[in-house]
């Protein structure tokens, strides 16, 4: 437990594994057809989207159960 969690009487649930991983960019394979290419970019966006929002339903989730949204 760490002095900001005594001081405020609450200890927070751990964030999930899953929103600390990076994305990684599409591999780049010499000779193969750029929209291929762009299209596992843009499916690797798009998980990085989605991440990104869990994140913030995590996170909003959080505020309104201990009320520490300003």
């Amino acid at each position: 437990m760490t002095k900001g969690q005594a001081a405020a009487g609450i200890v927070l649930p751990p964030l999930p594994d899953d929103l600390r991983r990076r994305e990684s960019h599409a591999p780049v394979v010499e000779g193969e057809p750029a929209i291929a290419i762009l299209a596992r970019e843009r499916q690797a966006l798009d998980r990085a989207n989605a991440r990104q929002g869990r994140t913030t339903q995590f996170y909003d989730d959080l505020t309104s159960r201990y009320g520490t949204r300003r």
